[in-house]
């Protein structure tokens, strides 16, 4: 493999300080509450919230600050997003079954959790989209309390209206205007206006990030996002105006975005790179895709089909995109990717709103062995077992025999004691 353009930066850094920032935010949330986040969200964002909670008159005055097409477009989107997660949970089926040993019944039930918050990041852009990505799969799990924070957009002093409208679309029971780390706290442990959750669900920035680690254990995580990535593979047969317009559509995220292209053809990666320029120059938000490309994207040239195929199942990326002469027959043979594009007419932008897959994915490499966030995210799979007299006689002579193996007298007894 030969690398055509290298990152200049390393994008997951977890410094100290990060960490002790993070862990000094939680610990004021805790003390302080509400104080707390009215305090940080001055100190972050300059904005210093009335109130916390946000009521349905703001909900429904958002409404007439969104055009009539942004919320008929949300609710396509919605739509789709649950359609894919209704069909997703059609899959997934409780178990009960006659052990082969007599008097023996297991099985598993589906539970959803009780209670939910979902991070719907703000900073650069609103983000409506995460918004109906994470609370829609939650409702139809059957989650109960779906509890919705987001940070406060400087031009309306509360949270964007496409985004309070995403929420209501969605069907959040409560939102809260809070951001960064110390809204994962709020959500975490409790505030005066914030009732703590079970569970926190959504991508963010390196704070969010560091603070759903320090409270993880505390409640449940969907996971450790990093920067957003896309790993394109190329044979070059296909139209190079895409693959360039598909790094930048990635690049365009964040600072820290991460785009990469492998390619069996040279010839395609120097015209891939040359439209990448020549694009980020007509585009608005160009010039930082393009220094997000120029500091973490790469370019890598394969001996051959076989040869991109490996290296994109050892990169395990976020979103996957295959763009060759036969991009299904390739698709097979990939194994690791929080969400698959095949074919040079699926772009990313698809899954990031409306063709109802979800958009909250492991970032990082973690695909090797996790999964974006879906309706089984807010499912707990519990166990259980139901043992007759004679199931206990059945059992007994194995199990206490192995607790005493292990030198665990009460285990052994509580067994024992019902044969008597």
């Amino acid at each position: 493999m030969e690398i055509l353009k290298s990152a200049e930066q390393d994008t997951h850094e977890r410094s100290a300080e990060l960490i002790n920032n993070v862990g000094s935010i939680i610990k004021s949330v805790k003390l302080s509450g509400d104080a707390a986040l009215k305090d940080l969200s001055y100190k972050f964002d300059g904005i210093k919230p009335e109130s916390i909670k946000i009521v349905p008159d703001q909900i429904k005055a958002a409404y007439n600050k969104v055009s009539p097409s942004t919320v008929k477009y949300l609710k396509f989107a919605a739509e789709q997003i649950r359609f894919y997660a209704e069909k997703q949970l059609s899959c997934m089926q409780e178990l009960r079954v006659s052990s082969k040993i007599e008097g023996v019944t297991l099985g598993h039930r589906l539970i959803p959790v009780e209670s939910c918050g979902t991070y719907v990041p703000g900073g650069r852009y609103p983000l409506p989209s995460t918004a109906l990505m994470l609370a829609i799969p939650a409702k139809t799990a059957g989650v109960k309390r779906i509890a919705a924070v987001s940070p406060a957009a400087k031009k309306y002093g509360t949270i964007h209206p496409a985004v309070l409208v995403a929420m209501d679309i969605a069907g959040v029971d409560e939102i809260y205007c809070a951001g960064g780390a110390q809204a994962i706290a709020a959500l975490a442990y409790g505030t005066q206006s914030i009732p703590p959750v079970d569970m926190i669900v959504g991508p963010g920035n390196q704070y969010v990030t560091e603070a759903k680690r320090q409270v993880l254990g505390d409640v449940g995580i969907d996971s450790l996002a990093g920067p957003s990535e896309v790993l394109i593979i190329s044979d070059g047969t296909t139209n190079p105006d895409y693959t360039a317009m598909d790094i930048l559509a990635q690049c365009e995220h964040d600072p820290r975005a991460k785009a990469a292209l492998i390619t069996t053809d040279r010839n395609y990666a120097a015209i891939v790179s040359q439209k990448i320029l020549d694009f980020s120059q007509k585009l608005p938000t160009g010039s930082l895709a393009y220094k997000a490309w120029q500091d973490n994207g790469t370019i890598l040239l394969a001996t051959d089909e076989m040869e991109m195929v490996t290296a994109a199942n050892k990169a395990a990326p976020e979103h996957l995109e295959v763009q060759t002469r036969d991009s299904l027959k390739i698709s097979e043979r990939l194994k690791n990717y929080g969400s698959l594009f095949i074919g040079e007419y699926t772009p990313v932008a698809f899954g990031d709103y409306c063709s109802g897959t979800n958009h909250t994915l492991p970032t990082m490499g973690t695909a090797r062995y996790s999964n974006g966030v879906y309706v089984g995210t807010f499912i707990k799979t519990s166990f259980y077992q139901h043992i007759t007299h004679q199931g206990c006689e059945n059992l007994a002579e194995a199990c206490m025999n192995l607790a005493e193996t292990e030198g665990l007298a009460a285990h052994k007894e509580s067994v024992a004691i019902r044969l008597k």
